[in-house]
């Protein structure tokens, strides 16, 4: 049986089991934290000092270079490429030591979306070349009045009579947007209706026409209002237009929002560290904190929940690189790593702060910092609305026509992840289709919890069989919302036992899990009961869906210990 808290990075003894050059990498990006030590980490948040010397060191150490640089565009380097699992694990390493360090890398992934989408071979040989020299990328996609509607912008390209355009107009929330050499930049072709009207052109932050007007947040990420004035974009710029634009924006967040779940799986993982450590040496009333029950119960669900996530996003990266035009089902597990994985990462630190108390407002912890961090992760790339009405156009599908597909390996390897780049226009999700979900179910019905939270899944089936949802609220997006997150808990269950059983995760430790899952599908089926717009039928099917998890004194204890022995696993040198 594997080692089930070996799910979790420590710092202290990380392998990722990736080539010799990706694990360099990894392991100098480690120490350089360990060696910068958490008195500068913190006191750098606090007084919000910009990150410049992390930059520095992405750049003297290629960081970027390799690993965002796709194959075609590596000039025949055998480290370039862009691979999912090993940008997966710089995510969660970025994360782990603090979302201000995850960002920068995180928006200039967003930057590179519409360049690496892009047949423009200039565009491409200078994002190339300006990472190489140590560059970082923006996405210049929303505005102070519109946000990321995309139908709205109000930068404007006007043609200046020589085959290029003059752009004027201003970007607002654009990380990076003060000192990226590849932005991104959408705007609207200027006298044009419709879809042609869209374009995505290179910019760069250092042009003169290109003005910093501010820092829109308070922080050591610098998230920029920026402004175009008459700003020159020749033809060599143009990296997409008409449909292409829109769909490059569109297929950008989905390879981009991807990241998200792996920089809270950091996030949280690292919270946990410091909370057991700290609870398990603390004596209250002539006790260790750890013995109260409330306090085991709570880290044990933290811990839970943790491997849980880190479980679906492991087996969601399979899925991803394994894409293609025929197998689009990552369109699905994207939005639920969005949106659902990064819910769960407020979770689980929310838990741990409780326990901690007061401990975890002090200056000198990470905690202080991931709780003042954490609430931006689900905001961030789609809110988790907009993250769930996309999630429901799978759901019949899903639920109701699975088709055979070959297993999906568990994929490490060095390979090119090129179809990321070449998804196509993005519409039809509703004729993507899945393998059979009640496989992985079965699979795992010898676990009580597991066949308890099937018979909740089946219970959902049931639902929207006899009591399907009707037009009206059909278009009714709040009650939508608590249907699909019932949803959610299905397909988020099926990939965690999918990854359970290729990690040899214990039996204790997947019941426990499941006994979480039983929970929160009980507390949205009564979510869903209260809608204004349920009707009787729904609501009888709902609370009939309501299942107490199964106990299990032995089972908790077990699960327990493993938590415990965390205590001390890992401290950040000071």
């Amino acid at each position: 049986m594997a080692d089930d808290a070996a799910q979790l990075l420590n710092p202290h003894h990380y392998s990722g089991g990736f080539d010799a050059e990706t694990e360099r990498l990894l392991r100098a990006t480690i120490d350089w934290f360990e060696a910068r030590g958490k008195a500068k980490l913190v006191d750098d948040y606090h007084r919000r000092v910009f990150y410049q010397d992390f930059l520095d060191f992405a750049a003297k150490e290629g960081l970027f270079a390799t690993f965002l640089t796709p194959a075609r565009d590596g000039g025949g380097s055998p480290d370039k490429r862009w691979d999912t699992a090993r940008i997966a694990a710089l995510s969660e390493i970025l994360g782990f030591y603090g979302l201000n360090y995850w960002y920068p890398w995180q928006v200039t992934i967003l930057g590179l979306g519409p360049v690496w989408q892009s047949e423009n071979a200039a565009a491409r040989a200078r994002a190339a070349a300006a990472l190489d020299a140590g560059g970082v990328g923006a996405f210049g996609l929303s505005e102070k009045d519109h946000g990321a509607d995309i139908y709205s912008s109000d930068l404007v390209l006007t043609p200046d009579g020589s085959g290029g355009y003059r752009a004027s107009g201003s970007k607002y929330y654009i990380g990076n947007g003060n000192c990226a050499s590849t932005v991104s930049v959408f705007g609207r072709i200027d006298g044009v209706e419709g879809q042609d009207q869209y374009v995505f052109f290179y910019a760069d932050a250092d042009h003169p026409n290109y003005h910093v007007v501010k820092n829109v947040v308070p922080s050591q990420m610098f998230v920029a209002e920026f402004r175009l004035e008459d700003y020159p974009v020749r033809a060599e710029d143009i990296l997409h237009t008409g449909a292409e634009a829109f769909s490059a924006a569109l297929n950008t967040v989905n390879i981009g929002k991807f990241n998200l779940c792996f920089g809270g799986i950091g996030m949280a993982t690292h919270s946990l560290y410091e909370a057991i450590t700290h609870a398990r040496n603390r004596v209250l009333y002539g006790n260790p904190v750890t013995d109260f029950p409330h306090v085991r119960r709570e880290f044990v669900d933290a811990y839970a929940r943790l491997t849980a996530m880190k479980l679906f996003s492991d087996r969601a990266v399979d899925y991803f690189r394994s894409a293609g035009p025929e197998d689009r089902r990552y369109l699905l597990f994207n939005p639920i790593t969005k949106m659902k994985v990064t819910t769960e990462a407020q979770k689980v630190i929310g838990l741990v702060a409780d326990v901690v108390a007061a401990k975890g407002f002090e200056a000198d912890t990470y905690l202080a910092m991931a709780k003042n961090d954490i609430d931006g992760l689900p905001k961030l790339e789609g809110t988790v609305a907009v993250n769930l009405a996309l999630i429901a156009k799978f759901m019949p599908a899903y639920l109701f026509d699975p088709q055979p597909y070959e297993a999906v390996p568990t994929r490490s390897d060095a390979a090119d992840d090129e179809f990321l780049f070449r998804q196509g226009p993005a519409r039809g999700l509703s004729k993507v289709r899945f393998h059979d979900w009640r496989v992985a179910y079965k699979n795992a019905a010898g676990i009580a919890n597991v066949a308890r939270f099937t018979e909740q899944a089946e219970m959902l089936v049931k639902l929207l069989t006899e009591a399907t949802p009707d037009k009206d609220q059909q278009a009714d997006l709040d009650f939508g919302l608590a249907l699909t997150e019932l949803f959610t808990l299905v397909v988020y269950g099926q990939l965690v036992l999918e990854q359970a059983e290729i990690t040899g995760l214990s039996e204790d430790l997947v019941d426990q899990i499941f006994a979480v899952l039983v929970q929160d599908f009980s507390a949205a089926a009564v979510e869903l009961n209260g809608k204004s717009s349920s009707t009787e039928v729904q609501q009888r099917l709902a609370l009939a869906s309501i299942r107490k998890p199964v106990s299990g004194a032995e089972r908790f204890d077990r699960v327990w210990h493993q938590v415990e022995a965390l205590s001390g696993a890992y401290a950040m040198n000071p």
